[in-house]
């Protein structure tokens, strides 16, 4: 999240909403959803925490690079279910557990869930339905972070902002992208206003991202009102071609929205119905689709399993996200959001292949041959079904080529 913010306004009447839509200067390639990758209804009891498979917390009161003033906690004061499929995130002014912040004893506390640890993925669809809180001073957000943050510092990991909102500007929904180049106080960024006045804090909204290899493009209520492609960059580098993870947090004070003041209530509460993350489904050529192979058999994610090391195999075709395969420019070829690609970087005859995130090595390299090979060039090796077989579950790898009816694929 930012330290400061200004932003120039373009206003124009679009489906009902005012919109500051940045104009670009090249044609990107919307990200086309496809099956859901991961999601979260919060069903449960009242007062249970939300479910420790999918969300960690960041807990402390340094101030997060912005001077807020919150202490975030793991406590279900600040972050629980409400027994009525809903995830509750609380901002209280309290200190009950005597936390001590960059300014001196806490004033406030509240909570940040993130799935850094549990869900990353790189494109598609990133979409939640929020009724956010209200206030001078309180500054409700949902965005992602890149995965290699921890070795590749702020801003060169990137921030894709998805929704953001500060109390003084009831009406009003930002959306950022933070790189190198253009980060903080100058992000990349647009915004959109309810017409007539109306708070978003009133109701329920749908906040969302499009994320493709070449554009970013952020919705409200299924309404486009934002998009921004490298050229938007001027000339920095684009970083969001890996996989990030999810954040949602409900901060008090900070440089951009201020503090809090007399005419802040609390508790204050950003209620959230669902968070549910799409796969990207189009690749470079503009499709996704099956791969077919020995003995009319898909080449699959075993069980959708994204998790990076996950086995690609042979299985019967069945037209699901674990089996529609995305040609990229780069070369990739992704499903589930994550690469095609050959275990460890080997180049020996039997080398595995498995689903990893995306990082742009020889070992996630392939060409479709007009001969009906799929090469990956590193290794001068051709996709290869193990032991010339075609049971489901027959492990993908590479081999030297052959021309056999174990190596021929069509798509």
């Amino acid at each position: 999240m930012r330290s400061i913010r200004t932003i120039a306004a373009v206003a124009l009447a679009s489906v009902g909403l005012t919109v500051a839509f940045t104009a670009t200067t090249s044609t990107p390639a919307l990200a086309a959803p496809g099956a859901v990758t991961w999601s979260d209804d919060f069903n449960g009891p009242a007062g249970a925490p939300p479910d420790a498979g999918k969300w960690r917390y960041d807990i402390g009161g340094g101030g997060w690079g912005n001077n807020e003033l919150q202490y975030y906690t793991s406590n279900t004061r600040n972050a629980a279910l409400d027994g009525n499929g809903n995830l509750v995130i609380t901002a209280r002014r309290e200190n009950p557990s005597g936390y001590s912040c960059w300014y001196g004893s806490c004033q406030y506390t509240s909570a940040r869930l993130l799935t850094a640890s549990t869900f990353t993925q790189a494109y598609g669809r990133f979409e939640a339905r929020i009724k956010i809180p209200r206030g001078q001073g309180i500054w409700p957000a949902f965005w992602m972070l890149g995965n290699d943050i921890a070795t590749n510092p702020w801003p060169n990991s990137g921030e894709i902002d998805i929704m953001e909102n500060i109390g003084r500007e009831p009406s009003t929904v930002h959306g950022s992208l933070h790189g190198p180049g253009y980060s903080g106080g100058n992000p990349l960024t647009g915004q959109t206003s309810l017409p007539g006045g109306q708070a978003l804090a009133d109701a329920f909204h749908t906040y969302a991202v499009d994320w493709a290899p070449d554009s970013v493009t952020w919705y409200l209520d299924g309404v486009a009102y934002s998009r921004k492609t490298p050229a938007d960059a001027g000339g920095n580098r684009w970083v969001f071609d890996h996989p990030f993870f999810m954040i949602m947090n409900v901060a008090v004070g900070g440089n951009w929205p201020g503090s809090p003041d007399g005419s802040t209530v609390f508790p204050q509460t950003m209620v959230v119905d669902y968070v549910r993350v799409q796969a990207w489904d189009s690749g470079g050529d503009g499709t996704g689709g099956q791969i077919v192979g020995y003995g009319n058999k898909c080449v699959d994610v075993a069980s959708a399993n994204t998790a990076n090391g996950t086995p690609i195999q042979l299985w019967t075709c069945n037209d699901t996200a674990a089996q529609r395969w995305s040609w990229n420019a780069d070369g990739s070829v992704r499903a589930l959001g994550k690469c095609m690609d050959v275990t460890g970087g080997s180049t020996a005859n039997g080398a595995k292949v498995q689903l990893y995130d995306c990082n742009g090595t020889g070992a996630q390299r392939w060409v479709f041959t007009s001969a009906g090979d799929i090469v990956n060039p590193q290794s001068n090796k051709c996709l290869d079904a193990t032991n010339v077989s075609s049971a489901d579950g027959t492990r993908l790898q590479i081999w030297d080529c052959t021309g056999g009816a174990n190596q021929k694929w069509r798509r």
